[in-house]
């Protein structure tokens, strides 16, 4: 028997597996579900995004392999955060990706060794922790809690653990907490990382999802950032092109440097029709992006609201797609989950995320008004 490496024991996938499975048996079964469980944007790209890459797939020269990015979308990277974060990033800083998550997954690789250390919040999205266990480094998990308004406690991080560390993981609007950090935080996340030597890593995949009129904050936006930080962001969540995959790393070409010589290595680049309509959306009017965060934030106000009328005091996200709601004590929230499912709705166990996850679900608002309404309504039996 040829066995798969023991790094795979650590991947924690037979949560998300349970609850496919789970799902399609009573869709199977002829049962309607309305399906919250998946951040994967329910409407399509901007008409000008899908006319644009209709023309260009057309074209004969289109398909061979593109290698690296065009100059033509670092550019316009670079004037997508000075137009909407006022942060100045010059195109040899930017480094092209086939979306965070392959970005998220290979940096690792490229900086982590045996007996390193990755910080990564808990609960966290799954690959922040699966990253380190790829890598064969170890995994220190932080807590975030309501308590302390899902920020980790740096100085509670032990001394070991901060001197054989090479990375930490933030994510601002946070997947799955939906919570925002505040300014004295990233100051002190910057500080930190520079007086540890510890490369910080920034997610800001839902940097166009931001609510009740606050701005999105880039770390790179805070002085001294690019002396230990670098920042992730893609096109999936702020222009609905999740599945055409391209996003990016901003940052010192000298912290970006390693994770590009791993990339040359695994793959040959992001469909050049994909990275023309990607930049055409970075430089375009912007329009839509205000849009479409006010589709999001409607959503979230009735969906919490109609919740909140039910007796279901849940928290209302600072931004981003998810509602991060705590249960009934009563409830594992596996067992939430499972019986959520029982009553016509999907949604993702908090475990799922880390141990602190436990206590709470994940809740996407990726269907319309009326159909979490309807799922609201249906959740009922369950509170």
């Amino acid at each position: 028997m040829i066995n798969p490496s023991i790094k795979l024991n650590q991947l924690a996938t037979s949560v998300f597996s349970d609850m496919a499975f789970k799902k399609a048996e009573k869709i199977k079964q002829g049962h309607h579900l309305i399906d919250l469980s998946i951040g994967s944007p329910d409407l399509p790209p901007p008409d000008f995004i899908r006319e644009a890459l209709a023309k260009e797939v057309q074209r004969p020269d289109s398909y061979g392999y593109t290698i690296t990015s065009s100059e033509e979308f670092k550019e316009a990277v670079s004037a997508f955060y000075q137009n909407r974060y006022d942060v100045v990033v010059q195109p040899h800083e930017v480094l092209q990706l086939m979306g965070s998550q392959d970005g998220l997954a290979h940096i690792a690789l490229a900086y982590l060794d045996k007996g390193d250390y990755l910080i990564a919040p808990n609960p966290g999205y799954p690959i922040y922790s699966a990253c380190a266990h790829l890598a064969g480094a170890e995994l220190y998990l932080a807590p975030l809690t309501e308590e302390n308004d899902f920020m980790a406690d740096l100085d509670a991080i032990p001394d070991e653990v901060r001197e054989k560390a090479k990375i930490m993981i933030t994510n601002y609007p946070g997947n799955p907490t939906a919570a925002l950090a505040t300014k004295e935080y990233f100051e002190k996340l910057i500080q930190f990382g520079i007086d540890h030597e510890i490369l910080i890593i920034h997610d800001f995949a839902y940097s166009e999802l931001i609510f009740d009129n606050k701005k999105p904050m880039s770390i790179l936006s805070l002085p001294n950032a690019r002396k230990t930080a670098i920042e992730f962001n893609s096109l999936s969540k702020s222009f609905n092109m999740a599945g055409a995959r391209i996003g990016y790393v901003l940052g010192d070409p000298a912290f970006l440097e390693p994770l590009a010589t791993v990339k040359s290595h695994v793959d040959y680049g992001v469909f050049a029709p994909i990275q023309k309509v990607a930049s055409l959306a970075l430089t375009s009017d912007y329009q839509f992006l205000n849009q479409h965060c006010v589709t999001y934030e409607n959503r979230r106000n009735c969906f919490v609201q109609e919740l909140h009328q039910l007796g279901w005091n849940v928290r209302k996200p600072d931004g981003g797609m998810f509602i991060w709601a705590a249960i009934p004590e009563r409830y594992t929230s596996y067992q939430f989950s499972l019986d959520a499912i029982e009553a016509g709705v999907v949604v993702t166990p908090g475990h799922a995320f880390g141990s602190e996850g436990e206590g709470y679900v994940r809740i996407a608002l990726v269907q319309e008004k009326e159909n979490l309404v309807e799922a609201a309504k249906r959740l009922q039996t369950l509170l």
